[in-house]
């Protein structure tokens, strides 16, 4: 990979990453044809990581499907497909890890500990291995993409990180490889964190501000369903993730709820218009 990598640079190659855990979806296939648009060569990767999960979560049994992930792959026109082994990526004494403080500590961070550390390492040796001028993340993992971002400027990377919009079923329900895991009950009741959202949505269309009023409307329509857990629904600033007490400025609505056993991530992002502005641009 590193020697092909060399290659495309050398011949002045755009070079376009798409890095995934496999149990591919729509989701990702629109990012590797965001990238198509940008790059050629694009890479995609198939690496599931086991440095950002708990010991306690879902490791062995997250959905390995590499033979359809990689006819997908291939059948949109990805012009490699890196898929190395653990043992590669993480050989024995391997002891250095990136941590990108203050952002990883929170929300997702606070419910999975250490798992922002292992986010942050893995996409850094494939940055790395890669050399990608460009590399694409979805909207979905907000958190997750401001911490890949904070950690390519705070080290002086050259790779561009690219956040793309979140691909979505009909119904409202964001795509996720964990959707898998859903039963036909819980698949209908996970599209409660689609319509807990559009609640918001729909305050902040007829001018309601307050955080906590906007969190007593997520709660109440989060709460009515009976196979939904919140883990956390927030307003927090898109910068630094801390919970704001007004919409005032860029903000994110993020959502962690276990559906069943399922634990299912959303947000919706809010940005005004104007700086003196209160008119609101709302992205689901």
């Amino acid at each position: 990979m590193k020697e092909r990598a060399r290659e495309a640079r050398a011949e002045n190659r755009v070079i376009g990453l798409v890095p995934t855990m496999g149990a591919l979806h729509r989701g990702h296939l629109e990012l590797i044809e965001r990238a198509k648009r940008d790059c050629s060569p694009v890479i995609a990767s198939i690496f599931v990581n086991p440095k950002q999960f708990g010991p306690n979560e879902d490791f062995s049994k997250y959905p390995r499907t590499f033979e359809s992930d990689s006819e997908k792959l291939q059948q949109a026109g990805v012009d490699a497909l890196f898929a190395p082994e653990a043992a590669e990526i993480y050989p024995a004494g391997f002891s250095a890890y990136v941590n990108v403080e203050g952002l990883s500590e929170r929300l997702e961070g606070r419910s999975r500990p250490g798992h922002f550390r292992g986010v942050a390492t893995v996409v850094m040796k494939f940055l790395q291995i890669v050399q990608p001028h460009f590399a694409y993340f979805g909207r979905k993992d907000a958190q997750q993409s401001k911490i890949i971002m904070q950690m390519a400027r705070d080290l002086n990377l050259d790779t561009e990180i690219v956040v793309c919009p979140i691909v979505r079923e009909p119904d409202g329900l964001a795509l996720s490889s964990r959707n898998a895991y859903l039963n036909a009950e819980e698949r209908h009741a996970a599209t409660v964190l689609h319509r807990a959202l559009e609640a918001a949505r729909n305050e902040l269309a007829a001018g309601v501000r307050d955080a906590l009023q906007l969190q007593a409307v997520l709660h109440r329509v989060l709460g009515a369903e009976r196979f939904a857990r919140v883990d956390y629904a927030e307003i927090v600033d898109a910068k630094t993730f801390e919970p704001v007490t007004r919409v005032g400025k860029p903000c994110y609505v993020v959502l962690a709820v276990f559906v069943g056993k399922t634990r299912l991530i959303d947000n919706l992002y809010i940005e005004p218009k104007e700086a003196s502005s209160d008119d609101l641009e709302i992205r689901f």
